[in-house]
This record gives C-alpha cells, sequence and structure tokens, in this order.
C-alpha cells in the first residue's frame, strides 16, 4: 500500500515541489487550502487530477481533526504559514495564528487523532535572526528579528517538546533561503527576476527594491523539499539545518539576473524605497548543514548562479518572451 502524505501550504512554492517529489515516490498526495471563493492554484495547476485538495484552516483546531480523519495519511508536512517576512510586521497578530499556534493545533490533532503519524515542521533561518555565530548550526542559539522569526520559533520549539513529551515523529527542517520559479511575486528574488524579466522584454524601465546590501544563503527550493521527505524517512527524528553554506548578496543576485540579458550596468535600473525597508533588518544569514550530509546524505545540487539563471528565464517565456 502507498504511503498518504498531507501538505499544508499546498498551493505554495515548497508545498507544489514537495508535491511533485512525493508523486514520483507513489505516494497519495492530499493537499490542505483554506476555503474561499477564489483558490490561488497557480503553482499547483499541473497537479489537478493527480492530488487531492481538502479544505483545511491552521487557526481552526476542528477542521485539522476533520482533516486528519479524512485522509488519514503516513506523513504531515507542514508548510503553511503566513511565510512573508515584510507582511508579519503589518499583521504581527495574524502571522502568530496562522505561523506559530497553528503548529500547535496541528500537533494537537495529531495527539488526538494517530500519535503514529510523522510530522514535519517548516522551520526558518529567520529563527537565527541576528545571527550569534556564523555559519549557523543545529546547537546555534536563536536570536528572530521580525515577527515572523518569533512565531517560527514558537512552532519549532512546541515541536521539539510534543517529540519529548509524546513520543511523536516530530522532526524540524531549518531551512535558509530557498527560492524556484514557483516563487511568489511579493518576494524580493522573484521582483528581481520578473522586473529584469519585463525589462528586457521593453515592459517595464526600473525595478523597485529596499535594501540591497543584505546577504543570504540562497538554495533551490527542489533541493531542499528532498531533504524534508529525507528527515521523515529516519528511524528517529532530528531536527536539520539546511542550506548551501554560501552567502550572496542582493546586489550579486541583481549581477547575476542583469547579466542573463545582456546588461552589466544595472544601477540605472534599480529604484529604491523605504518602504521596503524592515524595522529590524537582517544583514547576513548563513547555515552549516554539515549534519544533512553526514546523517541524510544530502547536499544541494544547484548553483546560485543556476538558480538565478532559472528564475529570470522562466519569467522571460512566462511574459512570451524567448527565454
Amino acid at each position: 500500500m502507498n504511503k498518504r502524505a498531507l501538505i499544508t501550504g499546498i498551493n505554495g512554492m515548497d508545498g507544489s515541489h514537495l508535491a511533485d517529489l512525493l508523486l514520483d515516490k507513489g505516494y497519495e498526495v492530499f493537499g490542505m487550502e483554506r476555503r474561499s471563493s477564489s483558490k490561488n492554484r497557480t503553482n499547483t495547476q499541473h497537479l489537478e487530477g493527480n492530488i487531492s485538495f481538502i479544505s483545511g484552516d491552521l487557526t481552526d483546531q476542528n477542521s485539522l481533526i476533520r482533516v486528519l480523519k479524512d485522509c488519514n495519511p503516513d506523513e504531515i508536512y507542514n508548510l503553511g504559514a503566513q511565510s512573508f517576512v515584510g507582511e508579519s510586521w503589518n499583521t504581527p497578530e495574524h502571522t502568530s495564528n496562522v505561523t506559530g499556534l497553528g503548529v500547535l493545533r496541528m500537533l494537537e490533532a495529531i495527539r488526538e487523532t494517530d500519535k503514529n503519524i510523522k510530522f514535519y515542521q517548516a522551520s526558518s533561518s529567520e529563527m537565527f535572526g541576528r545571527m550569534v555565530e556564523n555559519p549557523a548550526k543545529e546547537t546555534t542559539p536563536f536570536y528572530p528579528r521580525s515577527p515572523y522569526g518569533v512565531a517560527k520559533l514558537y512552532g519549532h520549539w512546541i515541536t521539539k517538546n510534543y517529540r519529548e513529551s509524546y513520543k511523536l515523529f516530530a522532526c524540524s527542517g531549518i531551512l535558509f533561503n530557498h527560492e524556484s520559479e514557483r516563487r511568489g511575486h511579493e518576494f524580493v528574488t522573484r521582483k528581481i527576476s520578473d522586473g529584469v524579466a519585463k525589462i528586457h522584454l521593453g515592459l517595464a524601465d526600473h525595478i523597485t527594491l529596499g535594501t540591497l546590501d543584505s546577504k543570504r544563503d540562497w538554495g533551490y527550493a527542489p533541493d531542499y523539499v528532498e531533504a524534508m521527505w529525507l528527515m521523515m524517512q529516519r528511524v528517529n527524528p532530528e531536527d536539520f539545518v539546511i542550506s548551501t553554506g554560501e552567502t550572496h548578496s542582493i546586489r550579486e543576485f541583481l549581477d547575476v539576473a542583469f547579466d542573463c540579458v545582456g546588461i552589466t550596468d544595472w544601477k540605472d535600473y534599480i529604484k529604491q524605497d523605504p518602504r521596503f525597508m524592515r524595522p529590524a533588518e537582517i544583514d547576513v544569514l548563513r547555515g552549516d548543514s554539515s549534519q544533512a550530509l553526514h546523517k541524510l546524505d544530502w547536499k544541494p545540487k544547484t548553483t546560485f548562479k543556476e538558480l538565478v539563471e532559472k528564475m529570470v528565464r522562466h519569467d522571460i517565456k512566462l511574459l512570451g518572451g524567448s527565454s
């Protein structure tokens, strides 16, 4: 009998890539989405007919219990969250409710329904925030610098608490920044790839951004969802940092993106707006994923340059150009 997996946040970047992976491995996949008048299935349109969409809400305990009873999963991948860091400053209470307490509600649903269900929590490098140790590893102290980072930290610790208190198979992947062609347009990486594509095609003359000096450890989302799956196949649950170990600035991202369309000096195409600056900015995030290499035999396959080029070429093609 094939395994059954439930993915929250199915319509997001990670959720759709994880569904692709699990289908390839023979899983029966259920994708949880909030009930709404209009579904945003841009990332999952190709999955319709291959997975089962199921209505549930991380802010509603009873809906989660119903979901688990309806799909009877072997594995749950909790990727659902208010996931835009910048927005968490505007809606801190909502972010805390969904991104933080939503994890508790799902763990409680597992405890009440079937304690044999394996649970994966999508933790975040934003929990490290003002990095106490660089690069950060599993034992590095946390210092979140946004409501999103604080909410993710609650989800991370409540997962560990339920693992130790109720003997659940519950693990967290502390994923550093990862991107793909399916990233939402509100994120800086997609703003850049989409903006470069529009400039190349004559549809725009500039991109408006915030700070250009932040450095991030950027990987490719399809590589990272494989790490999620590997964590869930272990005999004993354990938390892992997933990263490339490299840092690149937003300026470097712009260098590669504009180089894809033959522009080497991009300064005249960029405008900066204080509205896109965070109240508490994180300058550098870099991870040490040596434990994942040692215990999961996982390492990233896609380079930073390849990632950026994939995104730009995809957006050129999406806008009707030739990539």
